[in-house]
């Protein structure tokens, strides 16, 4: 049985573990609200004006959309090159956040692996240090350090890394794009999710609302309209996947910090008993050696 100096101890150990868990708890929660209704605030804007570019693209004859500037962005082709953007986080101590990112990256990679893709021909643009790290040990070196832009969402980084992508995929460098992250589906669930991002999906099971805008006169031509509002969905869709993953992040640590410290009080409660009844026990001691020695 430990001693009374050796429980206190670890009470004292608990204790102040306690109040860095908690803190830490708040401090999330506090960066979880906040980033709640940043992605809350955007994901409707990107969603509709999503909805708008596939209606334009599949209301109009298939001539024309094939000949509209900027389609080449929806036009798929035979896959030998590909590129994965990876999102996770530049801290730990938020559950199995991270871990579940990688293990999602590493399936897909898997994946092209076993459909005859060469290791060289997969490049990994990853966001945070705990992907970048993974894919670096995996030998994917990533092209950019996002470091900064996982810390702090911003559209411009974003913007240029899109441009990238479009760039890549219309050269011949990538022939398809994907996105891997966590989703923030709750407080309580961030399941790990995979997007193709390029070439963009204008199939029939995207193009629900097509038939919404056939009424509309759409200025200055929907060629026009179309080549400008595909840029910036893509552009958007990037910065809206990391605002996203923001609030997974903080969401997983949020409830990693509740658990951590509701397991920290539960062994506050059995340390303190334990040093209660240990206490209790040498009280007791004490007094039968001072009984016996007294009859004596």
């Amino acid at each position: 049985m430990a001693s009374l100096n050796e429980i206190k101890s670890k009470i004292a150990s608990v204790r102040s573990t306690l109040k860095v868990t908690s803190a830490m708890k708040m401090v999330a929660s506090a960066k979880l609200h906040k980033a709640q209704a940043a992605i809350g605030n955007m994901l409707p804007y990107e969603s509709h004006l999503n909805d708008i570019l596939v209606s334009l693209i599949s209301s109009g004859d298939e001539t024309s959309s094939q000949a509209a500037p900027g389609i080449s962005y929806t036009l798929g082709r035979e896959v030998s090159k590909v590129a994965i953007i990876a999102f996770a986080s530049n801290q730990s101590l938020c559950g199995c956040y991270n871990s579940n990112a990688i293990k999602k990256v590493q399936a897909v990679v898997n994946e092209y692996k076993s459909a005859g893709i060469q290791e060289n021909c997969i490049t990994i643009y990853s966001f945070g240090k705990k992907m970048s790290e993974a894919m670096r040990k995996a030998g994917f070196e990533s092209p950019h350090d996002f470091t900064g832009l996982s810390s702090t969402p911003q559209y411009a980084g974003c913007s240029e890394l899109a441009q990238e992508l479009m760039d890549g995929f219309l050269s011949g460098r990538f022939d398809k794009v994907d996105l891997v992250y966590n989703h923030f589906q709750s407080s309580a669930s961030q399941p790990s999710r995979r997007e193709t991002y390029l070439p963009l999906s204008v199939g029939p099971e995207t193009s629900g609302a097509a038939k919404s805008l056939t009424d509309y006169i759409i200025e200055p031509s929907r060629e026009e309209v179309v080549k400008s509002l595909l840029v910036k969905v893509l552009r958007l869709k990037i910065y809206t996947v990391l605002l996203d993953t923001a609030a997974a992040e903080q969401a997983a640590r949020t409830i990693a910090m509740q658990t951590a410290t509701d397991n920290g009080n539960d062994m506050l409660d059995d340390l303190t008993l334990e040093y209660n009844k240990s206490r209790q026990q040498k009280i007791t001691n004490e007094l039968l050696d001072i009984v016996s020695g007294t009859r004596q």
